[in-house]
């Protein structure tokens, strides 16, 4: 299994290949349809999955034209559906917390709320792709439409308890060199919010 990072977009988007057995895992494909299937093309992969982190815009940008070229749907927590701007016929919805298998690899969506009602953090073996939920240093904004501070506490929560060698990988790249990768033992040291949803959440409810 190896990962792809393409940074697309005016916000630093990460759009992440999955690659395993000459088959890709596509998440959060958005801004740059071009720059995707080339590097697809070059590694000679074939895209059989799309899963999205959450419903806003700028994570799934142009998404519809990757979706029709590879006659795919995209996967996305059904309670998102009312916010996702892609056309129903290209969407498939499911219920966090779920199981799927692709490319020969067990995919646990994990349900974490708090940026948007929906949002979800997806586990392929010791890697989290972590969308808005869970940046390097920082977390997801609660002052939109949907978000809810309390509850992006409890994905916290939950996301502090994941063995402190998970790898994650954030939806958009802040900070310096690889802003998108980190672990969970590096964010437990660094990260203000995660370390306080463990060691203190109640302080978390001034922060957020």
């Amino acid at each position: 299994m190896k990962v792809y990072t393409l940074m697309l977009g005016p916000m630093s988007n990460c759009t992440y290949i999955v690659e395993n057995q000459g088959q890709a895992i596509l998440i959060d494909p958005s801004w740059d349809m071009p720059a995707i299937y080339k590097l697809l093309e070059d590694k000679s992969l074939k895209p059989v999955a799309v899963f999205f982190t959450h419903a806003h815009q700028d994570h799934m940008t142009e998404a519809d034209k990757f979706l029709k070229k590879y006659d795919l749907k995209g996967f996305i927590e059904e309670k998102e559906e009312a916010f996702c701007t892609l056309p129903h016929e290209l969407i498939e919805t499911y219920k966090a917390p779920k199981n799927f298998e692709f490319a020969g690899l067990k995919i646990e969506v994990i349900l974490t709320p708090g940026h948007t009602r929906g949002s979800v953090c997806i586990k392929v073996d010791n890697i989290l792709f972590t969308g808005d939920t869970l940046f390097v240093n920082s977390v997801g904004r609660t002052d939109l439409p949907g978000a809810n501070s309390e509850s992006l506490i409890q994905s916290l929560k939950m996301l502090a308890a994941l063995p402190e060698d998970t790898i994650i990988y954030t939806g958009h790249s802040y900070g310096l060199n690889e802003g998108f990768k980190s672990t969970i033992k590096q964010e437990l040291a660094t990260n203000p919010y995660l370390k306080m949803a463990k060691e203190n959440p109640k302080i978390l409810e001034d922060m957020l």
